[in-house]
């Protein structure tokens, strides 16, 4: 009878010891690093601590609405741009998140360096989307896109503005400009 609290006090740490802590860069369903699609604006600096948060307020906020917070690390490099759902709200989660640093990659290794064989290598493509200058590829495994500038489409596909564009158009060695995820 007595072994019982001690069992059960050792079986509790093993697995407190055997969480998986997370990566601070890993882009997955739900989340990149360690923000979530529950993470509100007010939380962003305690998340980020380490690095410096920039909330774009005013006119500044006006001239880029599409950079609502910028996150910069140590260095001054850019790690990601975040879009509030609602502005000047501080309780208002993310709506998007564009990841620029390539350090932020999916758990298959695809980040902002990546080419567009690795991503049609390690995820479904589900939709190709073209833009005047840029071709938008969704895939199924997260809420995200990944967007391919078109001058790096074959010459008869850049300046088309109706053409519908296949995976198999775009070539292997097509670079990624950016990607997005949207909660």
């Amino acid at each position: 009878m007595k072994k019982y609290p001690f069992i059960i006090t050792a079986l509790a740490l093993i697995t407190m010891g055997c969480k998986r802590t997370q990566d601070p860069f890993e882009i997955d369903k739900g989340h990149i690093g360690l923000l979530t699609d529950s993470t509100q604006v007010k939380d962003i600096k305690s998340l980020f601590s380490n690095d410096s948060v920039v909330i774009l307020t005013g006119r500044d906020a006006m001239m880029n609405p599409n950079k609502g917070i910028e996150i910069f690390d140590k260095e001054g490099k850019s790690l990601l741009e975040l879009t509030a759902k609602s502005k000047n709200d501080s309780t208002s989660t993310i709506s998007t998140v564009k990841v620029i640093d390539p350090r932020f990659k999916t758990p298959k290794g695809i980040n902002v360096n990546s080419t567009f064989g690795d991503l049609e290598k390690n995820y479904k493509i589900s939709k190709i989307e073209t833009t005047w200058r840029n071709v938008v590829v969704f895939v199924n495994e997260f809420d995200g896109f990944f967007t391919i500038e078109k001058s790096e489409l074959p010459g008869e596909l850049q300046f088309d503005q109706n053409a519908k564009i296949e995976a198999i158009q775009i070539p292997d060695q097509a670079k990624i400009k950016y990607f997005m995820i949207g909660w």
